[in-house]
């Protein structure tokens, strides 16, 4: 346990139960809007637990309400037009993606309260996802005239269809947790017994046959998602292409403003 501690900071927390790993984003006051440094904390938290024969199952939530706003667009509009967005992806949700598919063990996403943009390409790259009867989901990229990323291009329409994937992308309109279970997106809603139903799923995962898991694991991914690193990879050109673009600075300053974009007509 001393490796998966050690592999946290302030904006994650780790704790450990019989087997079953539970990984908390913590930064409520940004509605756990992901820094570089908690980036880089889940990635070598997730590596430690990937390494780390205790670990069993792994959970991924939020700290307070909020699973996760996604990036924080704070953070990208302090580097002015320097950053490229391509390359950020690289270091960033690219590598977390193809870890959370990659790991041989259950990842669970229990998503407690809102999950949009980079964070919701996190919640469906996990196994599993669990929700609160309050959560929902956002695409939220277009909200920035961006284009998704996070795998959420190939992602997305495999759980619930191209129609309502673009639809929601389009309209950036929240999809609530019981819609989304109804879709299949989610696997599990609960209310008052969200935490005690995470914890049984975890569990239970966490007693399960370990490499019957991680072998049923890796022949999904070779049979539903063989191209996941070409479509990341994708995702990054066309973020590349948007980062520069008018309508993207207008977004970000609009939303910095508190008003609605002006878009180009």
């Amino acid at each position: 346990m001393t490796t998966l501690l050690s592999a946290t900071s302030t904006t994650l927390s780790a704790s450990l139960e019989a087997g079953s790993l539970t990984l908390s984003l913590n930064r409520p006051e940004r509605a756990n809007a992901f820094n570089l440094d908690m980036t880089t904390a889940l990635q070598t938290a997730l590596a430690a637990a990937g390494e780390d024969s205790q670990v069993r199952c792994v959970t991924i939530t939020g700290t307070g309400k909020t699973f996760s706003a996604g990036q924080d667009i704070g953070e990208m509009k302090k580097y002015g037009g320097e950053v490229s967005y391509r390359e950020h992806l690289e270091k960033t949700y690219n590598p977390l993606i193809l870890q959370i598919r990659g790991m041989g063990k259950p990842v669970v996403a229990a998503v407690n309260g809102a999950c949009a943009g980079a964070a919701f390409g996190i919640a469906l790259a996990c196994d599993l996802r669990i929700a609160h009867t309050s959560s929902y989901f956002a695409v939220g990229f277009s909200g920035i005239a961006l284009a998704p990323d996070s795998g959420v291009s190939l992602l997305l329409p495999k759980l619930i269809g191209l129609g309502r994937a673009q639809e929601y992308f389009y309209t950036n309109r929240p999809i609530p947790a019981l819609l989304a279970h109804e879709w299949g997106l989610v696997n599990k809603v609960g209310g008052f017994n969200f935490q005690r139903m995470v914890r049984q799923v975890a569990a239970e995962l966490a007693r399960g046959p370990r490499e019957a898991f991680a072998a049923g694991k890796k022949a999904f991914n070779e049979a539903i998602l063989p191209n996941l690193a070409e479509s990341l990879a994708r995702e990054g050109i066309l973020q590349e292409e948007l980062g520069g673009s008018d309508d993207h600075r207008e977004a970000v300053t609009a939303f910095f403003e508190k008003r609605k974009p002006g878009f180009r007509q």
